[in-house]
């Protein structure tokens, strides 16, 4: 969890960063540093579940069951 925890406060400072220089506004970059990880979120469950069922082969695993590109599925999505 706390690897978890740290990455979003990775991905929300680098959103923010991002949009900040791009549009010089603290307000967008805070939007953008708030909502864009959120659609993320909403759409690695779905790639998730979409991995799980055609991602893998025929070997029919999931991601979290031991696959050592489980975690790679991620950077596909961001």
């Amino acid at each position: 969890m706390r690897k978890t925890l740290t990455f979003a406060c990775v991905h929300f400072t680098v959103a923010f960063t991002v949009a900040y220089i791009l549009t010089g506004s603290v307000v967008i970059g805070g939007l953008v540093a708030l909502v864009e990880p959120l659609c993320n979120t909403v759409a690695y469950h779905f790639h998730e579940k979409a991995w799980a069922r055609w991602g893998n082969g025929a070997s029919g695993r999931s991601a979290g069951d031991g696959n050592r590109y489980g975690a790679a599925s991620f950077g596909c999505v961001h």
